[in-house]
């Protein structure tokens, strides 16, 4: 039996290409036509390879789960001294979000997108935010374990602090036109670690 014709373009670019647009538009705003041509795939591989629009955005996000905030929490986690990733990580993000062109983050303008109501896109989010909280207690239970950090802090509670931050910070950034206050808040977050 046939497998049918050979897809004549790549899904995962093709997925790239609309989450930089959903990320960019948001879910609403981002038209079907719009996501067809950034894609640059007819609206037939849309609906073969994808489904429908909201599929593909449901795909968009777990692509981001997969990159951009993988790529955060695999630098907190990373060898070496686990304050020294943590505050590498919020500098990268404090500059990332102070360019003139961010977008923030997807998880974050998703979370302003839709209603409430809507379990199933309510519960991916919630469950890529615990990844990304996880990713934050684990560097500061390993902080406390080297002796960066006191013992008696609550890790789980910092790292729920961490989270509401660089969220905070994704969503300010798209409207700023400086990086003071972005490195004002890196500044005053890291003086909660700062044993000295």
């Amino acid at each position: 039996m046939s497998r049918g014709p050979e897809k004549k373009f790549d899904p995962e670019v093709a997925l790239s290409r609309a989450m930089e647009v959903f990320w960019a538009r948001g879910y609403e705003a981002a038209s079907l036509s719009e996501l067809l041509e950034h894609m640059g795939i007819g609206k037939k591989s849309l609906y073969d390879t994808f489904g429908n629009k909201r599929s593909l955005f449901l795909k968009a996000l777990e692509h981001y789960a997969k990159t951009e905030s993988y790529a955060m929490r695999a630098a907190l986690v990373a060898p070496g001294s686990p304050l020294q990733n943590l505050q590498r990580v919020l500098r990268n993000l404090q500059r990332s979000h102070a360019l003139p062109c961010s977008k923030g983050c997807l998880f974050g303008t998703s979370m302003a997108d839709f209603d409430t109501s809507d379990e199933e896109v309510a519960a991916l989010l919630r469950h890529y935010l615990q990844q990304v909280e996880d990713a934050f207690y684990t560097t500061l239970s390993r902080a406390q374990t080297a002796g960066e950090l006191s013992p008696t802090a609550n890790a789980r509670d910092l790292a729920r602090l961490l989270l509401c931050t660089t969220q905070g910070m994704a969503l300010v950034g798209r409207v700023l036109d400086s990086e003071a206050v972005l490195k004002g808040v890196v500044d005053g977050t890291l003086t909660l670690f700062d044993q000295g």
